[in-house]
């Protein structure tokens, strides 16, 4: 029997999308993100039996390593978005090409932005203004995962091929394992338990790489059991002109315009530590609370930009069309949820992570703000994924360089710097990006301008090759 012919009925009852059930797809993506979110989260908690320095010192080694991360995202959401449409038309084998083109392209990448970590990585965080013992804590974390930050290449292409075809719960189970090595490893590596060294920010960092090097190896061995045509070796080593082209289109403006939000954020983070040590802790603190407030938000784009993939591919637009407006409105009634929820537990939040009152304090004042800043940045999530789905993903591109870079890092400069707004100041320019962007994206698809953007011809599933 062959692997398509094992695929669950879900799947096989429509390759074009149509038959997909949002929930089917959505609910194992969320727990896959929310596991991600518990990795960094583990991270943050066991650190801070440290030091607040210590979580300070990962938090802006994070920055860079975010950037890394999504740097790579260029071959692994460029070939998804490609792969989910070659399905969409019933072209399996061209699907299967282009997934182990983009394995390869991603691990050179890899490779090379984990040489630049290992050779300048110290120069590059002395340019956040980070001083004594939290710039030797971002160090050493930076050198060794960042070392390492061809393994999350690998791990991204993977990952994002096998959720295209539509197993998210397989990728779910691979990360809970992850997750579960990770933590393992935090224990003993962190703490010097079950007879180990006991080597602080370095065992957390030798942690993350050691769970994503076993990750790897069961990513592969699931990739070739669920792969309706399965993956020749010399696949690997074949680049063809034309799919690359088709994987940067979408690939190289979806990557540069979450590089542009990263930059910012970096940004963000330079404004902060001249509020002192205090306002760096809450501000990571408070980032890591706040990622709950959108992960129905996030899993439901991941969703939704599956199967408007699948059914720009098949010819079904106005389906495409329909399915986003129900995906906003489900993400944000989870959202509003959770501010809900996080807004009136925000000092015990904050309490699970430090004792500082000042830390807490500062951290629960800028969560209040999550209504303002949280709905937007759902809106954005939803809209902005079904717009690189279609092929449309030069759009928000240009839009964000206007309200990212033009917009918020000035208003942040302005709200901190001049307004004496403190910390309530960055939340407040964030914001006003997160729904400027939020309007322009609504009007961009009830515009259906992205109906031409499609890379592949619904009728024959050859390859668009005109520009736009």
């Amino acid at each position: 029997m062959t692997a398509a012919q094992q695929q669950p009925e879900t799947h096989k009852s429509d390759q074009t999308g149509k038959g997909f059930n949002l929930f089917y797809l959505t609910w194992p993506i969320f727990l896959e993100i929310f596991l991600f979110m518990m990795m960094g989260m583990a991270d943050t908690f066991m650190l801070s039996e440290l030091s607040d320095n210590a979580v300070s010192g990962v938090g802006a080694a994070n920055q860079y390593l975010h950037i890394a991360i999504l740097i790579l995202e260029v071959i692994g959401n460029g070939a998804s978005i490609v792969v989910a449409q070659y399905i969409g038309s019933r072209k399996f084998f061209e699907a299967s090409r282009i997934s182990a083109l983009a394995v390869t392209l991603n691990l050179i990448i890899g490779l090379i932005i984990s040489a630049v970590f290992v050779a300048v990585g110290g120069q590059m965080l002395t340019t956040l203004n980070l001083q004594g013992e939290i710039l030797e804590y971002a160090k050493s974390y930076l050198a060794i995962v960042g070392g390492g930050i061809f393994l999350q290449a690998i791990i991204n292409s993977l990952a994002a091929i096998i959720r295209v075809h539509g197993f998210t719960k397989e990728a779910m189970l691979v990360s809970l394992g992850m997750n579960i090595i990770h933590i393992i490893g935090n224990y003993a590596l962190i703490f010097g338990n079950f007879g180990m060294p006991q080597l602080g920010v370095q065992g957390a960092a030798i942690s993350s790489v050691i769970s994503r090097a076993i990750a790897i190896v069961v990513f592969f061995w699931l990739l070739y059991r669920i792969m309706a045509v399965r993956i020749e070796f010399k696949h690997y080593f074949s680049l063809s002109k034309a799919h690359i082209s088709q994987i940067l289109k979408i690939g190289v403006p979806s990557a540069l315009e979450q590089v542009m939000y990263q930059s910012c954020q970096i940004m963000f983070l330079f404004y902060a530590t001249f509020l002192g040590e205090a306002s760096m802790a809450a501000r990571q603190y408070a980032a890591n609370i706040s990622m709950f407030i959108y992960l129905f938000a996030l899993a439901i784009g991941v969703g939704t930009s599956i199967i408007v993939g699948r059914m720009v591919g098949a010819g079904h637009p106005q389906v495409a069309y329909l399915r986003v407006w129900n995906s906003v409105r489900s993400a944000s009634i989870a959202t509003l949820v959770m501010i809900a929820f996080i807004v009136i537990l925000r000092e015990p939040l904050m309490s699970i992570f430090t004792n500082d009152p000042e830390v807490i304090r500062l951290g629960a004042n800028v969560l209040l703000l999550s209504i303002v800043l949280e709905t937007g940045r759902t809106i954005n999530i939803i809209i902005v994924n079904s717009l690189r789905a279609s092929g449309d993903a030069k759009f928000p591109l240009w839009i964000g360089m206007f309200t990212m870079v033009g917009m918020s890092v000035p208003l942040g400069y302005l709200f901190v710097f001049k307004l004496d707004m403190g910390l309530a100041g960055i939340w407040f320019a964030i914001a006003a990006d997160e729904w400027l962007r939020a309007v322009i994206m609504a009007l961009r698809w009830r515009s259906r301008s992205w109906e031409k953007h499609a890379l592949v011809r619904a009728d024959s599933g050859e390859a668009v090759v005109t520009s736009h």
